[in-house]
Parts: C-alpha cells; structure tokens; sequence
C-alpha cells in the first residue's frame, strides 16, 4: 500500500510539473538566434562583378543570415553580360517571393538588365556600373569621360587582375594583405567582349533603386559613381572603403541591404 501511495504521489508530481511547463512555454516567449525579418521580402539576390566570385560575399551573407534572410549569391562565368544575365535569371527563378536584388561593379550592368524580373521588387548597387536602356559599358564610361586604363585583354579575349599587388592597390586597398591575395588568388577574369554588350531596357527606371558609393574606390572613381548614383535616382550612401567593400566592411553592407529589404516591405 505505501508503494502504491508512493507511486501515486510521484504520479500527481510529475504531472504538476508538466503543467508548469507548459505554462512556462506560453508565457515566456521563445527566443531565435536570427533577428527579425521585414515582412514581404526575405530574398536577397547578391550578384559579384569582374575579377571576383561569390566567395567575396561570404562575410554579408553570414550577417543577413543572422537576420532571418534567405540569401543566395550568383556564380557569374564573367564570359558575356548574356551569360551572367542568364546565370542570374536562373537563380532568381528558384526564389519564393519577392527579392532584392544587388549588384556589386560590372555586376551593376547583370543587375540592370536582369532586375526586370517581375518579382524583383528593388536594385542595390554597390560601386556599381549602372548602364542606362540600350547602353553598354562602354558607351557608359565614354560618356562619362571615364575610359578603364590600363586593363589590356590576353590572346583569349579575358582581362585578368590575377597580381596580387596590383589587386590590393586597385581593388583592396584597406583589406589586409593576406586577405587580398586570397582575393586575387580565386579572382575571376571577364571576356573584354562584355563591355560592348547593351542593357535593352534599364530595370532602374522602374524600381526603387539603393547606390553605394566608395569613398577610397581605384577602381570606380567616386565622382563617377556620383554620376551614377544622380542619374539613376537611388538612394544615396557614402562609405569610406576601397572598391571591395562586401570584405573590407562587411556590417555595413548587410546594414545597408537590410535597410533597402525593410523599406520595400512598408
């Protein structure tokens, strides 16, 4: 009898137990290692420019997972704006939603062309070439006044920066050293042919557009990406980074997406 008493007593314990419990569960609510998501759009679409790959997001990506993003980085073959066009247009494909777009340097002309997806809901530029609708690259800088000097295309047709000096100087210039001859190591040359393809119609002229301007920029002067940014009617940032800024400054990049992705979601 006292062992039976004895079970009973254990049995209506338990019991208590579990409804405190569950009372616990109900009243103290539940925390997430990610932070909030704006509502409506939760896709980012995160496309790397030339002598790049999308290794170089790594650092953002981590971050705007954090936040509850579900991101996505393009592999660019770099082999015509066609090609990267279609590699983009295929990723963004495969998204459930609506998604914002960014484009870092030559991926600012993939992202122009390629943003007219109708669930692209927005554009980031990040020290970007931002062609307008039936413009290439080239008629870009030339109308700018802004030739590429010194970027000479091989037998093949491929402009590399694949010298880990000159690929700090240019490119990296606040990113430490051993970092920026992994960065030249997996850098990725683009055909020269490319910068004579046209965007047929400027996907900036019809959707809100976010510009991030370099302030240490070799690559992209700033004044250029001033122009830009004016001319196409984004929202304008400055930083103080070399062109490479996804590496060198990676919280403020993230910051700046999340701050474009909230903004579409009002």
């Amino acid at each position: 009898m006292k062992q039976t008493n004895s079970l009973q007593g254990w049995s209506r314990w338990l019991r208590r137990m579990a409804a405190v419990v569950a009372l616990a569960a109900v009243v103290v609510p539940q925390r997430s290692h990610a932070e909030p998501v704006a509502p409506g759009l939760r896709n980012i679409v995160l496309v790397h420019g030339a002598f790049a790959d999308g290794s170089s997001w790594s650092e953002v990506i981590a971050i705007l997972q954090r936040k509850g993003y579900h991101v996505t980085t393009v592999q660019n073959p770099l082999t015509s704006l066609a090609d990267d066009v279609a590699a983009t247009r295929r990723v963004l494909e495969r998204q459930k939603g609506g998604v914002l777009l960014v484009g870092h340097s030559w991926a600012g002309v993939v992202v122009t062309e390629a943003g007219n997806a109708p669930n692209v809901k927005g554009l980031v530029y990040l020290s970007a070439l931002v062609p307008d609708s039936n413009e290439s690259v080239g008629d870009l800088l030339t109308r700018l006044h802004a030739p590429m000097a010194g970027l000479k295309p091989d037998e093949h047709g491929l402009i590399w920066l694949d010298d880990p000096e000159a690929y700090r100087q240019v490119m990296a210039g606040d990113v430490p050293a051993a970092k920026a001859r992994l960065l030249a190591a997996v850098q990725q040359p683009i055909a020269a042919g490319a910068f004579g393809e046209k965007v047929s119609h400027a996907a900036w002229r019809d959707k809100p557009s976010w510009y991030l301007i370099t302030e240490n920029d070799h690559a992209l002067l700033p004044a250029v990406q001033w122009e830009l940014a004016q001319e196409t009617g984004a929202h304008r940032v400055t930083l103080k980074s070399s062109h490479m800024s996804m590496v060198s400054h990676p919280a403020d990049i993230a910051r700046l997406i999340d701050r474009a992705a909230r903004e579409l979601s009002r």
